[in-house]
């Protein structure tokens, strides 16, 4: 099976046979790619299949997931196949890899962020725990997507008081809404812009760790 989208893959260094590790989905910000993603990552190898996922879209420096029409709002059209595109690759990845279907993970900065929710919020069971670092969810996928988180899904959440780019505010509402459907989230925030700041690093990597041991 050809891959649907560029990745790069970290895995423990001693696979065991007949063995199905976590698997965590790994998406960048806009302009970025899926190299600069692996230091947020580093050291989680020995317990997940990590797959750092580059967008489909070039926007230089880097690439994208989707386009943006205005603040907040992404071309619905493009936004639609980026999610279309990552569900896909999800599906791949289970197929090629030793990897535990009931243990899906995805974290996201930014626009990776902003896609991580709505996969987490729209795949049904597929996805056990959502890291979204400084995102947004949007109102059409809120309002038009179909919304059925299982109910197994935890939420890390978090945001800097100081983000210059998406209002910390908008980190409020993503863990607002959260709570509203039932999901376990944990809500952080951090005297930062728009950025992942050490503690933030250690925080996400402590949530991860203890949640997948559930």
């Amino acid at each position: 099976m050809e891959t649907p989208m560029m990745y790069e893959l970290r895995r423990p260094k001693n696979v065991e046979p007949e063995k199905s590790y976590p698997a965590l989905f790994v998406l960048h910000g806009i302009g970025s790619n899926e190299q600069n993603m692996l230091s947020l990552v580093e050291g989680l190898e020995e317990t997940f299949f990590i797959f750092s996922i580059r967008g489909h879209l070039p926007q230089p420096p880097g690439f994208a997931y989707f386009t943006i029409q205005g603040y907040g709002k992404p071309h619905r059209e493009v936004f639609d196949e980026g999610v279309n595109r990552l569900s896909n690759f999800i599906d791949y990845a289970s197929e090629q890899y030793p990897v535990d279907p009931s243990r899906f993970y995805l974290l996201g900065f930014s626009q990776g962020a902003i896609l991580s929710m709505t996969l987490g919020l729209t795949l049904e069971n597929k996805i056990k725990g959502i890291v979204a670092l400084s995102g947004y969810i949007p109102q059409f996928v809120k309002e038009e997507y179909t919304i059925q988180p299982d109910g197994h899904l935890s939420v890390f959440v978090s945001h800097g008081e100081f983000d210059q780019v998406l209002p910390f505010d908008w980190g409020i509402a993503n863990a607002e809404y959260f709570k509203s459907l039932g999901v376990p989230n944990t809500f952080k925030t951090y005297p930062e812009g728009h950025t992942v700041s050490p503690e933030n690093l250690r925080d996400f990597q402590q949530w991860l760790m203890k949640d997948v041991q559930k």
